[in-house]
């Protein structure tokens, strides 16, 4: 695929590719975090088969898709420590050139503007390297901190999903944000910043 995989780095944050050397990081974070991430945190349908995957699962399985040019899965460092995950998946090819971007941040970093910029990274690197030409966020309406992040963003919201995820034990309604690429010319760490 196009752009990966990739380093992108805005002052102490950067998005590098998620390793499944970064299993321990990664697992003290979600332990850590588990109280802050839970009514946010996707899980699986208890009629669906199998079981959720282990970290070095998820990572192999992430890792094939980006291979095949279906998914771009970032670990977010600041300053060289691991502080959360943005995962660009769904790329849709062809006459789409769409994708979705998904994130999580450790509670330690929040508020100190590393999603915004992390996801700015992101949109940037799918429109400007990856081709790609509209990205799409997916946000629960209780989630204050994320949707403070798409409005400083200036993401418009299309639509209103019932019941669209399994989050926290149940499906979960969610609001619907999207930008495309000439809505943001300049980039969006450009529309950040300004």
């Amino acid at each position: 695929m196009t752009g990966w995989p990739v380093r992108l780095t805005e002052g102490a944050v950067t998005l590098r590719p998620l390793e499944t050397s970064d299993a321990k990081a990664w697992r003290d974070a979600r332990v850590r975090n588990a109280a802050w991430l839970k009514p946010w945190e996707a899980t699986v349908p208890p009629e669906s088969p199998g079981r959720p995957p282990t970290f070095r699962g998820m990572v192999r399985r992430l890792t094939r898709m980006a291979r095949e040019g279906q998914a771009m899965p970032f670990a977010i460092t600041v300053g060289g420590v691991f502080a959360g995950q943005l995962t660009v998946s769904n790329i849709v090819r062809g006459s789409a050139q769409f994708a979705s971007i998904g994130y999580w941040i450790d509670e330690r970093y929040a508020g100190r503007g590393v999603v915004p910029v992390s996801v700015a990274m992101a949109i940037d690197h799918c429109f400007f390297t990856a081709g790609l030409h509209r990205i799409e966020i997916s946000i629960r309406p209780e989630n204050t901190n994320s949707l403070r992040v798409v409005e400083k963003l200036g993401l418009k919201e299309f639509g209103y999903a019932e019941r669209y995820l399994h989050i926290d034990g149940e499906w979960r309604d969610h609001r619907q944000f999207a930008v495309t690429v000439e809505e943001c010319p300049r980039g969006m760490m450009s529309r950040l910043r300004h």
